[in-house]
């Protein structure tokens, strides 16, 4: 934000913060996925590594999960659906995965068993993501980022902190996503193709 591009009365530098970074990593992800295809989207460094598609599809799915949570801990609207099922894309990736599956602490077979290597489905979740991520952070007030929202831990999250975690996520899995698009490039090149 330049010096002028200062939050009026009743808005939140924090939230504008958020609000910047999510869509850095958004726009970070369109360019990463405007030069993949196929191959590069099942690359997988190692037989143990995640491959590109799964840690975009598991950046989204964070992402989405975690925003839904977020709207309905800070005021349940009846109609709020995780875009996975709401837009239809658990049926569009028909993943071999339980319904609600993040891919949190899935193993090195699951991720095998992805089965999504389409640039244009995963960037189209992934938007339907960032419009309820921005929707989100849109109706959220100052007063709403120190209300805790899960009390599994100690402490108990607030809203702020479960923004700032899911913000570190998605922005680690896309750099995740970034290296290997650059060793693949690599691997072609020396393979001469």
């Amino acid at each position: 934000m330049g010096s002028t591009d200062r939050p009026t009365e009743g808005e939140s530098q924090a939230i504008d913060l958020l609000r910047d970074g999510f869509s850095r990593a958004h726009e970070g992800l369109e360019e990463l996925l405007e030069a993949a295809e196929p191959r590069m989207l099942r690359f997988r460094a190692s037989a143990n590594s995640n491959s590109m598609a799964w840690l975009i599809w598991h950046l989204s799915r964070v992402q989405d999960d975690h925003f839904t949570h977020l709207a309905l801990s800070l005021g349940p609207e009846e109609s709020l659906e995780q875009c996975w099922v709401a837009k239809g894309w658990a049926t569009t990736f028909n993943l071999s995965y339980p319904l609600m599956e993040t891919g949190y602490g899935q193993n090195s077979d699951a991720v095998a068993d992805f089965g999504m290597y389409d640039g244009e489905y995963l960037l189209g979740y992934h938007q339907d993501v960032h419009h309820l991520t921005l929707s989100v952070l849109d109706r959220l007030t100052e007063q709403d980022l120190d209300t805790v929202i899960d009390r599994r831990w100690n402490p108990p999250v607030t809203a702020l902190a479960r923004l700032v975690s899911i913000l570190g996520e998605v922005t680690a899995h896309l750099a995740q996503a970034q290296f290997l698009q650059g060793i693949h490039k690599d691997a072609l090149s020396q393979n001469g193709r």
